[in-house]
């Protein structure tokens, strides 16, 4: 839960025209800028609210919640108000802003610092470099062009199914750097050396994209633990548990399991994973793209005393450690702030999907498709060379996917990380040329 919240700042405000940014909690989170009176929609989805909110649960109706950050540019044409956490520390404070009249009344629940600018790109531009500073980042590296296998084939992807793919790309000109084998290739959430049925020979697989010319990607979500792992089954002591009921909490139901989170602060644990990633990093993968890591910030009861971001920022750097210095590491919903300083690059929003809506009813603005990917990659647009370098998921161009031209043209302006997330094979001419003119390495320099 928050922490007690108390009012730090009172601002004035032309309601008709002021705007509010507020920072969603990790990758998947919405985050945009929003109208002063039309705060962000009501979240009902229980996977939601364990996954995309802080501590799991949302703001209070009408109220704007940044996680960490928030901004309010007043519409009057006086300065935009920053109130955003000072660095990386031991939590990452909740920020509320609520309207009240010709007023929003902000309160926090932790330190904030509030620098002012005369427009909502600029000061958020220098609170970012402080951040950053403060955070360590420098040396931001350009991440090459990749084709991920998850797009193509979900789940049930096959080791023939991307040697396939892998021919295609160079058969078509397709400039593809890192070829990124995405879930499927692993038995069990948390059983990442035990193959599933489909891919017998991974190590042989990565040889074979190695020797190719090109580098070997893979995915993994190293800080959860599948309930019906064989990992689980054998250390179920290796788990974050709820500090009331001692359960192991609740990650998600991810990839096919009900997923719990691995509790990095175990050294048995750590050794674990470490092990894991290390001879990954021997068969010769060299881009690491590890998702659903908000897990590993969950609080709970640990083998070591410390918060969830403790926790997480000590996982990062353990796997780090693992994977090397040279390895690409890119975060995918992963708590913004508490990640910056440790990561090459990050995924800035909701996963891509052919359709423009989400699915379901109600359409939560966190769940899959172009219109929710959309809005968090132009709203973060201004972190992409500051923090990292941007992810705003994989090019689809396919010619079933609505609305292709609109999502090239928001990658090809905002887009940092270039990826490919089609089949090569499912390409028309014009998805064939605007695919070999946006794959290229990532610009570095900041989007204003």
């Amino acid at each position: 839960m928050t922490g007690a919240m108390g009012e730090i700042a009172t601002v004035t405000v032309d309601p008709a025209r002021a705007r509010v940014y507020a920072e969603g909690w990790q990758s998947w989170s919405a985050t945009d800028v929003y109208p002063a009176t039309a705060p962000p929609q009501p979240v009902t989805s229980r996977e939601s609210l364990a996954i995309d909110f802080q501590y799991g649960h949302a703001a209070p109706g009408g109220v704007f919640r940044g996680t960490g950050l928030l901004a309010i540019d007043p519409g009057d044409g006086g300065p935009v108000s920053v109130f955003g956490a000072p660095g990386p520390s031991s939590r990452v404070p909740v920020i509320h802003a609520a309207l009240r009249g010709t007023s929003f009344v902000v309160s926090a629940d932790g330190c904030v610092v509030g620098p002012r600018g005369p427009d909502l790109a600029g000061a958020l531009g220098e609170w970012a470099g402080s951040f950053a500073a403060m955070a360590g980042v420098k040396g931001l590296r350009a991440i090459p062009p990749v084709w991920c296998s998850w797009y193509s084939f979900g789940p049930e992807v096959t080791a023939a199914g991307v040697a396939e793919s892998a021919g295609r790309m160079s058969s078509l000109g397709l400039p593809v750097d890192v070829v990124q084998i995405d879930d499927g290739y692993q038995a069990r959430i948390g059983d990442w050396l035990t193959p599933s049925g489909r891919f017998g020979d991974l190590p042989g697989l990565v040889a074979r994209i190695t020797d190719s010319g090109r580098r070997a990607g893979i995915w993994i979500a190293p800080m959860l633990a599948g309930r019906s792992s064989e990992l689980y089954a054998a250390h179920p002591d290796w788990v974050v548990r709820s500090l009331g009921s001692g359960d192991p909490v609740y990650a998600g139901n991810v990839c096919r399991d009900m997923c719990t989170a691995l509790d990095l602060s175990c050294p048995a644990a750590a050794e674990y994973l470490g092990g894991v990633l290390s001879a990954m990093r021997d068969w010769g993968i060299t881009y690491f793209k590890i998702d659903f890591c908000y897990a590993g910030a969950y609080e709970g009861a640990r083998h070591e005393g410390m918060t969830g971001v403790e926790a997480y920022r000590l996982g990062l750097r353990m796997i780090r450690e693992a994977i090397g210095p040279e390895a690409f590491l890119v975060g995918c919903g992963a708590p913004v702030l508490p990640s910056v300083g440790l990561v090459d690059a990050m995924r800035v929003g909701p996963d891509i999907a052919a359709s423009w809506e989400p699915a379901g009813s109600p359409q939560h603005p966190t769940m899959p498709s172009q219109r929710n990917a959309s809005r968090n990659v132009v709203a973060r647009a201004w972190q992409h060379g500051r923090f990292w370098v941007n992810d705003p998921d994989c090019l689809m161009l396919r010619p079933a996917a609505a609305r292709r031209a609109d999502w090239a043209s928001v990658v090809e302006r905002y887009g940092g990380l270039r990826a490919s997330g089609d089949e090569p094979g499912q390409l028309d001419d014009w998805a064939l040329e605007t695919t070999r003119r946006l794959l290229v390495p990532s610009p570095l320099d900041p989007f204003t």
